[in-house]
């Protein structure tokens, strides 16, 4: 096996392609797509989020210490692609990518219609590390689309198409290779029956006793 050693850089992949949607009131909401988003704790429930100081969402989320994460399926990839390269400061994202404004429950951010799944976050925490800031935020509600929920009340989200992003590039999930914990988890094997099971005790053994004469 052959390696190189480089220098140090961002190469955790694949890492999930999401949409975040913010706003200010009276203003024309928006939407910028994150790469560098993830769970840091699961009660209470928080989430982070990483974004340059530069971006025209950075400010908005800043002010309101609010902000919607819009998880992404295969039929958002194109729009989430575009919220990614363009700038709220020149185009009305919602209005060009023909997304849908969702009002929210517990936040005035709102979300986007068109995602399976929509997480309200309120910032707890801005944390300065360098070219990004991270906002540390609880998650205040979730609104999930019913059309992945099953007849025994079971959410199927991975039926959704969700997309990652690894190395610039976008993925749907693909092949499904285990549950958790399913690699310590013991084989139940089916007991077979025993051969004397269903007969009697006493049954005879033709081998040993021979055929009766009559």
């Amino acid at each position: 096996m052959s390696k190189e050693y480089w220098k140090p850089g961002n190469m955790l992949y694949p890492v999930p392609a999401v949409m975040i949607s913010c706003g200010r009131p009276g203003e024309t909401p928006n939407i910028i797509t994150v790469a560098w988003a993830g769970t840091i704790c699961s009660d209470p429930a928080q989430v982070s989020i990483s974004v340059r100081k530069e971006r025209f969402s950075h400010d908005i989320i800043k002010d309101t210490g609010e902000f919607v994460i819009n998880l992404v399926n295969k039929r958002l990839v194109r729009a989430t692609d575009y919220c990614g390269v363009k700038s709220g400061r020149d185009v009305d994202k919602f209005a060009e990518t023909r997304l849908t404004v969702q009002e929210s429950r517990n936040v005035k951010a709102p979300g986007i219609e068109e995602s399976p799944v929509n997480i309200e976050c309120k910032v707890k925490e801005v944390k300065e590390l360098g070219s990004h800031d991270m906002f540390i935020a609880e998650v205040v509600g979730v609104t999930i689309d019913n059309q992945y929920m099953d007849d025994r009340g079971k959410f199927n989200l991975n039926a959704s198409g969700l997309v990652s992003y690894s190395h610039g590039e976008y993925f749907e999930l693909g092949k499904k290779l285990g549950s958790f914990g399913y690699s310590v988890k013991k084989n139940i094997k089916k007991r077979r029956p025993a051969a004397s099971e269903g007969k009697t005790s006493k049954t005879r053994n033709p081998k040993r006793n021979g055929p009766k004469k009559g």
